[in-house]
């Protein structure tokens, strides 16, 4: 307590404030020589001095006996384009602060702290240069920390358990989380709301945070495997940004590109050869356990079963088809023991060169699958071989797969050599993503992990690294206990997907999973899902004998775009609903995801962001009288159409775990 009285009676040494001048960044360094930062905004404290530092494992902690050594500014202001995105344009403005930092003592070590102010938040990295008494670098720990100031409440999923990053979110008092992943959402009392993330993650480990006491979290990397160390570099590096996204709204953590902009520019160039695109496939019916991974009588890959959904695809204007337990590997215990995977030939029953022939005469592709049960090494020796074997046939699109409990990644440096146990999110698996999405990028193939590392904004980096899973999917409403409930796709919004695309698997319209299980959702909140949870390959999840029960549902789903030039939050709270609006890509048309958890709800939104003067026709998919996320009420559903304009507000009711999707097309 007295250390962090003295801290804070400390004056700044340096700051820096946002292009608006609303958010303003300080440092200090205190008589014992602790650096720390403190933000505020329009005046009003955001977060309390929060100290900032390094834990060793080879050397002496730099957390104190410092002193600053010389400091700049500077401020940029930029555009750039996304190739693909929730918008094409992207404003990079900012304000940066760089302090340079020296030891008073023994080694004097030496680094930088590099802030970048926004408008909407900040980011700030470490950078430490080569020098002699720090020449290989093995972090023990990251001693950043964010002091919260204000009572807050928050949003958070544990870190460090089993079960990587799939769990319900929890809402507590920001004073009650324990150890949490990022992004972590949390509003104040007062309603300003705040995501802690991080951005760049490149050959790092992936920040965990920590709460230490009262609302103070403080950084915690994922463990190290065979280093032991949490972090070995050579120097000179730079750490990733540790990143807060400030904004008035709920959508304003949304509509951020905080992330994206702390990222660096696209180093693979023209990356048009990668389509946004729906896609169907062999999936849901393993999860119903009605078809199999392995093979055998009830064997999901074969090649009659593949050429009907190439045949559906076909009919619905659907670009791609994905195809699960295609190759030799899925016989027998594959969990977590991934050896026998092979990616470069098909099983016996799956004709692979007939069914992209085939696929090819229809305007499909196949999308690949490469699960390798946590056998990652086993996997990385088959890498460049596997993705030259999916380019030659025709797939652009390859799903990646990591399915093992947390901690259990097998690493094999050498063949024959001892197997070490890695975590998903540590260094050496931050290496490996990016190892695959080079590789893919090599045969201009796209990657889709699930199981994966979290997004921290590297599609900006590597376009083809186009979505991911990293949270709790549509297939625990096939099997889970409990099954998603509706505040979970709307908590998604407002935190995982605040860190980029994901892979959610949308559009179950039978509403029932594994047993006649029911899924928490009305018919039209399986179509809201697919505008207000984004990705650029979006799935069109179901059977295709469900989709032809439910044409209207399958119209919207047919037509809705998946690339968007435009994303607006029109309306939201954290875990209890959204609304969303997106313009399509090189298109007039706009797209409109609305839902709401457990509670009946009235939304009402102004239409303005459409084109003054222009006339469009309003096709809406809409919850029914009498609709509910539970029972036959389900099913309860509207397709009507209307003509509106800008100058409109459209209102609708939305039933408990319901949703609405709205098409706004241009009329001649």
């Amino acid at each position: 307590m007295c250390l962090w009285s003295s801290m804070a009676a400390a004056d700044p040494v340096a700051e820096v404030t946002s292009p608006d001048g609303r958010i303003r960044v300080q440092l200090d360094i205190n008589p014992e020589g602790r650096l720390a930062y403190r933000v505020d905004r329009d005046g009003k404290p955001v977060l309390e001095d929060s100290r900032l530092g390094f834990q060793f494992r080879n050397a002496e902690a730099l957390l104190r006996n410092l002193k600053l050594v010389k400091q700049a500014t500077r401020e940029v202001e930029a555009d750039w384009e996304l190739p693909w995105g929730e918008r094409r344009e992207v404003r990079n403005h900012y304000r940066e602060l760089r302090v340079s930092i020296e030891e008073t003592v023994r080694a004097q070590r030496h680094f930088d702290v590099v802030f970048r102010v926004y408008d909407d938040g900040f980011g700030f990295r470490y950078e430490m240069p080569r020098q002699p008494h720090a020449t290989r670098v093995e972090i023990e720990d990251d001693l950043s920390e964010f002091a919260v100031a204000r009572p807050a409440t928050a949003w958070w999923i544990p870190a460090g358990e089993w079960n990587r990053y799939e769990y319900l979110y929890q809402k507590t008092p920001l004073s009650e989380v324990s150890q949490a992943h990022t992004p972590i959402t949390v509003r104040t009392d007062d309603g300003l709301h705040l995501s802690f993330h991080e951005a760049a993650l490149v050959d790092y480990a992936a920040m965990w945070l920590r709460r230490v006491d009262g609302q103070r979290l403080r950084a915690h990397l994922a463990p190290g495997g065979k280093e032991g160390a949490s972090v070995v570099r050579m120097t000179p590096f730079s750490s990733p940004w540790r990143t807060v996204q400030i904004s008035d709204r709920a959508g304003g953590l949304v509509e951020s590109s905080l992330i994206l902009n702390l990222n660096e520019p696209n180093k693979l160039g023209d990356v048009s050869w990668f389509k946004p695109a729906k896609y169907v496939g062999v999936w849901w019916s393993l999860h119903l356990d009605t078809e199999s991974w392995a093979t055998g009588s009830k064997h999901g890959a074969t090649t009659a079963n593949t050429r009907r959904y190439i045949d559906f695809a076909a009919q619905n204007g659907i670009r791609g088809v994905l195809v699960e337990g295609w190759n030799p590997g899925w016989d027998g215990m594959w969990f977590g023991n991934g050896w026998d995977f092979d990616f470069t030939r098909p099983v016996a029953d799956f004709d692979l060169p007939a069914l992209t022939a085939y696929a090819k005469t229809q305007a499909v592709h196949l999308v690949g699958h490469h699960e390798t049960g946590c056998a990652v090494s086993h996997y990385e020796t088959q890498l460049d071989a596997s993705m030259a074997y999916a380019a030659e046939y025709g797939i652009d699109v390859v799903k990646t797969g990591y399915v093992c409990d947390a901690g259990q990644i097998e690493r094999q440096d050498s063949k024959g050599g001892d197997i070490t146990r890695e975590w998903h999110d540590g260094q050496w698996m931050s290496n490996h993503h990016l190892r695959v999405v080079q590789a893919a990028a090599k045969h201009h193939v796209a990657v889709n992990p699930h199981e994966p590392i979290k997004d921290t904004g590297l599609r900006r980096t590597y376009p083809n690294w186009v979505s991911r899973e990293g949270a709790r999917g549509m297939e625990y409403n096939a099997w889970g206990q409990p099954p998603n409930p509706p505040d979970h796709e709307i908590n998604l919004v407002f935190t995982r997907l605040l860190s980029g695309p994901m892979d959610y698997t949308p559009g179950i319209v039978s509403l029932t999973g594994r047993g006649g299980q029911e899924i928490p959702s009305t018919l039209a909140r399986q179509l809201a899902l697919y505008v207000t949870l984004y990705s650029p390959i979006q799935m069109v999840a179901d059977l295709p004998e469900h989709y032809a029960k439910q044409p209207e549902a399958m119209k919207f789903i047919r037509d809705v775009p998946v690339d968007w030039d435009d994303t607006r939050v029109l309306n939201g709270e954290v875990g209890e609903f959204v609304t969303i609006a997106r313009k399509a890509r090189g298109s007039g048309t706009w797209a409109i995801g609305a839902m709401t958890d457990t509670q009946q709800r009235p939304v009402e939104f102004k239409l303005d962001f459409l084109t003054p003067g222009q006339r469009y026709r309003a096709e809406i998919y809409r919850d029914g009288e009498g609709a509910d996320w539970r029972g036959d009420a389900r099913f309860r559903f509207v397709r009507e159409e209307k003509i509106v304009s800008a100058d409109d507000t459209m209102a609708m009711t939305l039933a408990p775990g319901g949703g609405a999707a709205v098409l706004l097309v241009p009329l001649p």
